[in-house]
């Protein structure tokens, strides 16, 4: 569903220049990153202001993650897909731990951001995680949305980062970090574990 007008807020730079800063070192010691994406077309032309974001910035950062200012881009076919997959393939190769987007899950012809998620894993060797967008379907279905279940939503792993997709509006992205929240911390500390160098000659 493309997200609601009352659930933006503000417009946001360019896909490409604005993932990687401040999104972190990634994959390592220190503090772990993160990047919430806000995918709208009016909120990228700063119609209105991005509501959605800026929630889910506060709840990374309460986290402990280190994370920027929301990114926003549109979700249109003619421009989402294209900047969606440079925002991500931008932050994924800053080695940022989480991606959360919202906005852009639904049904219609301009919902684009599970394909684009999907595309850029499938492209660069992810793998998907279907608990998640199952538990955020669950739980927005328990919260009394049944039309939750029409979220095209999903969640992959990209080298070391973690991309989640949310649905745009301020109800389910406040139903997703109660899902979340115990969640990412243990996903992150997982995904920086050392890999064993794999044994020679066996």
């Amino acid at each position: 569903m493309t997200a609601d007008p009352a659930d933006h807020a503000g417009a946001g730079a360019g896909a490409g220049a604005g993932a990687g800063a401040g999104a972190g070192a990634g994959a390592g010691a220190g503090t772990p990153t993160a990047l919430a994406i806000t995918v709208s077309t009016r909120a990228a032309r700063g119609e209105y202001a991005d509501r959605t974001g800026p929630v889910l910035v506060a709840a990374l950062r309460d986290m402990g993650f280190d994370t920027p200012d929301a990114l926003v881009v549109p979700d249109l076919a003619n421009a989402g897909e294209e900047s969606l997959d440079d925002a991500l393939r931008s932050a994924i190769a800053a080695g940022t731990d989480v991606i959360l987007t919202t906005g852009g899950t639904g049904i219609t012809v301009d919902d684009v951001t599970a394909d684009v998620t999907a595309n850029v894993s499938r492209t660069l060797g992810g793998r998907d995680v279907p608990g998640i967008p199952e538990a955020l379907r669950a739980a927005g279905v328990a919260a009394g949305v049944p039309t939750a279940v029409l979220s095209r939503g999903v969640a992959v792993i990209v080298a070391r980062t973690l991309v989640v997709n949310l649905p745009g509006s301020q109800g389910a992205v406040s139903d997703a970090i109660k899902v979340l929240t115990p969640v990412l911390p243990h996903a992150v500390a997982e995904l920086r574990r050392p890999r064993p160098a794999r044994m020679v000659g066996t």
